[in-house]
């Protein structure tokens, strides 16, 4: 059946705007103005970008199932400990689908894959919130439950969410009407300053992840004594951990293929592997997180304040507001932005480094 169907054309390094020039990957580059139908017909053929798309999609269909299986076999409107485990378990499944779908979509225009992008990074921000939700519920260490920080936590996290979004966005255009309007779209930071741009990429996800993660990694590596939470959970959360860092190296790092360029283009490049050990590592906190849930919940139903909506649904649907409405603006210059910019790029893709001017 496949035989039957006329796959779009692929390109060389060369041939497609810098902008969509990835370190260390020379060919199977598609049409940087692509039609949706192509996006998707692209699933089915050998380019640099059909493994990203479906380690990602695929995933988000598993924990679905998961998702579906907490809320159909939980009373989970009647029990809202089991909030916090709803909350991050729809993260989990927002985070990899759209990622997929940025990877898909994103070849349809420059400016397309800006929009695609801002809703990829709004939703790891998501995920970040919705780990720090079932951290409080679940993971705190005995001798912090309670306390100030733990106070504190959400509405912090809720923060994180916001400015980690925001900044994400900034690092490929800069602030909309001030960097970029509808007449000109420049590129502020990925193309003259591409170092700098990957950094505060890098940054507006770090954050989040060490803030969300300071209980869990004083409860695991420095905690000694009563009140630190020691049970077999602890093997699940060192194994996450240490992947979580492997995953941020593979980001950071652009290996293999940095090492040998065009060797890696179609199987086995940093952002496949990257794209792998995420979804390892998530899958690693979801059974830590469970087990905690499971382990823990007569000492929590006991010495821990109950969980509230404003905590852990009321937060959720504050993040997702707020993120789109960012993205929103974000996004409103390039979607306002007049079609003569498109046909700047003519018909057929050619190597410029001017494509940096206009998106």
């Amino acid at each position: 059946m496949l035989n039957l169907i006329k796959f779009p054309r692929v390109f060389t390094i060369n041939q497609v705007p810098k902008v969509f020039h990835e370190d260390g990957i020379i060919s199977g580059y598609r049409h940087p103005r692509s039609s949706a139908t192509d996006c998707i017909l692209s699933l089915f053929q050998r380019t640099n970008e059909t493994l990203n798309i479906w380690t990602h999609f695929l995933p988000s269909w598993y924990f679905l199932w998961k998702l579906l299986t907490v809320v159909l076999m939980q009373a989970v409107w009647q029990d809202s400990f089991t909030w916090p485990l709803v909350v991050f378990l729809l993260s989990c499944c927002v985070y990899p689908l759209a990622s997929s779908c940025a990877h898909t979509f994103s070849t349809m225009s420059l400016r397309a894959r800006h929009i695609c992008f801002f809703f990829d990074y709004g939703a790891l921000s998501f995920y970040s919130l919705g780990s720090a939700i079932v951290y409080s519920a679940y993971i705190f260490p005995d001798k912090w439950v309670n306390g100030l920080f733990h106070h504190w936590y959400i509405p912090i996290a809720v923060v994180n969410a916001f400015i980690s979004t925001i900044m994400a966005c900034y690092s490929r255009l800069g602030f909309p009407f001030l960097h970029y309007n509808q007449d000109v779209v420049k590129r502020f930071h990925e193309c003259p300053k591409p170092k700098f741009s990957k950094f505060l990429r890098g940054v507006a996800f770090i954050y989040p992840y060490m803030f969300d993660n300071i209980p869990l990694f004083y409860r695991v590596f420095l905690c000694v004594g009563e009140g630190c939470t020691d049970n077999e959970t602890t093997v699940l959360h060192y194994q996450h951990i240490s992947l979580a860092f492997l995953t941020g190296f593979l980001f950071v790092s652009h290996l293999p293929e940095r090492l040998a360029p065009g060797s890696f283009d179609f199987i086995g490049h940093s952002h496949q592997l990257f794209h792998v050990c995420a979804i390892v590592c998530t899958h690693l906190q979801m059974q830590a997180v469970e087990q905690d849930m499971v382990t823990r919940r007569p000492w929590l139903s006991v010495n821990s304040t109950p969980v509230t909506f404003a905590g852990s649904l009321g937060s959720t649907l504050l993040c997702v507001a707020m993120n789109l409405l960012i993205i929103l603006i974000f996004s409103l210059p390039l979607l306002s932005a007049s079609v003569c910019q498109d046909g700047k790029h003519g018909n057929e893709p050619k190597a410029s480094n001017k494509s940096c001017h206009c998106s």
